[in-house]
């Protein structure tokens, strides 16, 4: 439009909005690879707590193996109890996000400070954390033995 103007450091228009959000980018890569190490570290806890109470609990599960329950039934009790414990550290979870959220309205691009399906994908994704980490303990109280857990302690 004006050849008198001089033009340095000339570059596209999604170079200079990379180059301006590099940045945000390192900062949502490192929240990320956060995020990914704490829902490992609540799988492991999970699946300490599971394990922990099936074996605090052989000599019940002896005692019901005994009396006819299936390995299936004793399998579907401990998955239940992974389930409650999910499903109430999700509504508490929730219930604490929901205001916090806000507060880091500014951080959020491309989703709302209550986005509905951004709550329910992270309540799925945390309940199936939990019944994934529980199924291991639930597999291993399915096999108990009811002589030796009846002896057990």
């Amino acid at each position: 439009m004006n050849a008198s103007l001089v033009v340095y450091d000339a570059r596209t228009m999604l170079l200079q909005i990379d180059e301006t959000l590099a940045e945000e980018h390192g900062l949502a890569i490192g929240a990320a690879l956060c995020a990914i190490l704490a829902l490992g570290l609540a799988c492991l806890g999970v699946f300490g707590v599971a394990a922990h109470s099936v074996v605090r609990r052989t000599r019940e599960i002896g005692i019901r193996m005994a009396l006819g329950a299936q390995p299936g039934e004793i399998r579907g009790m401990v998955l239940r109890e992974g389930l409650w414990l999910s499903l109430v550290s999700v509504a508490v979870g929730g219930a604490v996000a929901w205001p916090v959220v806000r507060l880091v309205r500014g951080m959020l691009f491309g989703v709302g400070p209550a986005d509905p399906w951004t709550f329910t994908a992270v309540a799925l994704l945390l309940t199936s954390v939990t019944l994934a980490a529980s199924w291991i303990p639930a597999r291993r109280a399915a096999r108990i033995e009811p002589s030796i857990a009846l002896r057990h302690e």
